[in-house]
């Protein structure tokens, strides 16, 4: 009975809403199971010493609200709301509602992507002409279901130093569809696939809809726990692991070279493959994280690999790729050429010619220096404004920071996400992470991409006060 008890402070709020209020964080933190039965009338009455009406009126509110259910003659019980579902479709629906022009007047620390203002549009533009001059029309018409053969040479090349062939290269349409394609040649009904926990929601969503059995390793600050992984892998037989290797979403955190050997290790013994989303790992601002990627290490043909220029580059340009296993590279081109047959070929023909003439490289390295003087004066407002109200790890990189907030008793995320929200601010609360949405209540990302620095000093002071 404990857990129920709840200490009335002085002011005009009802001590119904107050004892509501307090179950309710109860139930949506794990505290109160679904369906577990509530205190009688009487006996919570006495414990927090008010009258039996008060605890009536707070039952009715609970019930109101969705969160108990009575049972005639037998007493009320607790029920635990999809906030996940609800929420999801508010957040979508705000972001929706303030797009274009009205998302001028926000403070918008939502975005996973870099600034549009940074995009080299003149550059650009003179590679998409000398395209058109070069190629003329064949450069509108669909490529072969590969991908447009100079672009796949051009990554082979640049990207991996011709130590994987342009043949074994898929150019799909972002990191999503690439997520989407290899669930479909992959994974089939009840197929257990592992996730970090928390983890990109899109990736979420896939497996969801691919009716797969998917299981959560909490990620630490150098990648999961590798003994907890393994004890897992004991119990079950998975399909796959999907993972961010560098400043994964929402987290920020990097694997360690160390786990990311471990991890193919495991896959080996195990028999198991490794999605590997390569998220931002471009910019590195912390000059002791070392890139190597899970694939890079990959000895035993273990990691389906999947890269996205839209992240990095231009969300509109829809380019990315993906490196399968021989094991699964005919399953999943077909996959590929069922979802959308071609991507662009003029945008894939253009980036080709960007990356041969050594723009792309350019364009990366400008944008580091930008955003690292972003990455460095964020933390600095999270420090100065926030203090102990949160607590994080700085990641290193990456264009975000995920925050845990210390009063939880007081604001969860998605009430700080609202009243964010009225003072033209906007954040992205952690339930959207996570299979069980509860389990991301303290936690919410702030990004940094798309704020300048007023907007950034002025958004986080907003996000202290709320918190005080």
């Amino acid at each position: 009975m404990d857990k129920y008890y709840v200490d009335f402070k002085e002011g005009e709020i009802p001590k119904y809403i107050t004892i509501a209020k307090h179950i309710k964080k109860l139930i949506d933190g794990n505290k109160l199971e679904d369906g577990e039965k509530l205190p009688s009338i009487r006996s919570l009455a006495i414990l927090l010493e008010v009258n039996n009406v008060t605890i009536v009126n707070a039952y009715k509110k609970l019930q109101g609200d969705g969160y108990a259910f009575q049972k005639m003659g037998s007493g009320t019980y607790a029920k635990r709301k999809d906030i996940n579902k609800s929420f999801k479709k508010e957040y979508s629906e705000v972001l929706k509602k303030i797009a274009g022009e009205r998302l001028k007047e926000y403070i918008d620390f939502t975005g996973e992507t870099p600034f549009s203002n940074f995009f080299p549009v003149a550059s650009f533009k003179d590679v998409l002409n000398e395209v058109l001059d070069r190629d003329g029309a064949e450069a509108l018409v669909y490529q072969e279901a590969l991908g447009y053969e100079g672009l796949r040479k051009s990554i082979s090349e640049v990207f991996w130093q011709d130590r994987v062939h342009s043949d074994d290269i898929l150019i799909v349409s972002g990191a999503q569809q690439g997520i989407d394609i290899i669930s479909k040649a992959l994974i089939n009904n009840n197929d257990t696939v592992v996730v970090e926990k928390p983890t990109y929601s899109g990736a979420l969503s896939v497996f969801k809809w691919r009716r797969a059995d998917i299981l959560e390793l909490p990620i630490e600050k150098d990648g999961v726990d590798v003994e907890k992984f393994e004890k897992l892998l004991k119990k079950n037989k998975i399909k796959c692991f999907y993972t961010m290797s560098y400043f994964q979403n929402p987290t920020g955190m990097t694997y360690s070279i160390e786990k990311k050997e471990k991890i193919l290790r495991l896959a080996e013994i195990y028999d198991f493959y490794i999605i590997e989303d390569d998220y931002l790992s471009e910019l590195i601002y912390d000059e002791s994280i070392e890139y190597k990627s899970f694939k890079s290490l990959d000895k035993n043909d273990r990691v389906i690999y999947i890269k996205s220029f839209s992240k990095i580059f231009l969300p509109g340009i829809r380019i990315g790729y993906l490196i399968a296993p021989l094991k699964f590279k005919e399953s999943i081109q077909n996959s590929k050429v069922n979802t959308d047959i071609s991507t662009s070929s003029l945008m894939q023909r253009a980036l080709d010619l960007y990356i041969k003439e050594g723009r792309w490289k350019e364009y990366i390295n400008n944008l580091k220096l930008v955003y690292k003087e972003r990455y460095i004066l964020m933390e600095k407002y999270l420090r100065k404004y926030l203090g102990d109200k949160v607590s994080f790890i700085s990641p290193g990189g990456g264009l975000h920071f995920y925050l845990k907030i210390n009063n939880s008793n007081e604001v969860d995320s998605i009430e700080l996400f609202r009243k964010a929200k009225e003072k033209k601010v906007l954040i992205t609360p952690g339930t959207l992470f996570y299979k069980v949405p509860s389990d991301g209540r303290e936690y919410f990302r702030i990004g940094f991409s798309q704020a300048d620095e007023n907007s950034m000093e002025k958004g986080v002071k907003i996000i202290g006060n709320i918190l005080e």
